[in-house]
């Protein structure tokens, strides 16, 4: 995934990786954010920094078997930047690291925050991509 995960306009200069989160309730009963173990390969093959600049807030479904309006809507603000990550990302360039892309919706979420928190620019790159709906 390293190998390609990294857009060409993000290969030169610096930026650094952020892993989407999950929620707590996930994590707790799967024992880890499979985002933020990609996000720590991609961190290390390319030797940028990892930060976990993203919080997700409670509430709402999981989003799996809802339509892609629904999505939209389940997500639209389940983002934050950290506190503690907002200097970090003042003018950065970052690359947001998801495992599976749907709709877009969590990506465009996540993305929306980072850009509120003042990130200059921001890429993304999955591990798969989900078959469309019909």
């Amino acid at each position: 995934m390293v190998r390609y995960a990294i857009p060409p306009d993000l290969a030169s200069g610096p930026y650094l990786v952020v892993p989407v989160p999950t929620t707590a309730k996930r994590l707790r009963s799967r024992g880890y954010n499979q985002a933020q173990l990609l996000a720590e390969a991609v961190s290390g093959g390319v030797g940028r920094p990892l930060l976990e600049a993203l919080e997700r807030c409670p509430g709402g479904p999981t989003q799996v078997g809802l339509h892609p309006a629904q999505r939209r809507a389940n997500v639209k603000h389940a983002f934050v930047a950290r506190n503690d990550a907002l200097a970090g990302l003042f003018g950065a360039r970052v690359l947001l690291v998801d495992d599976v892309l749907t709709t877009g919706s969590t990506a465009v979420a996540a993305a929306r925050a980072l850009v509120q928190a003042g990130t200059a620019q921001v890429f993304l790159t999955t591990f798969a991509r989900a078959c469309p709906y019909d």
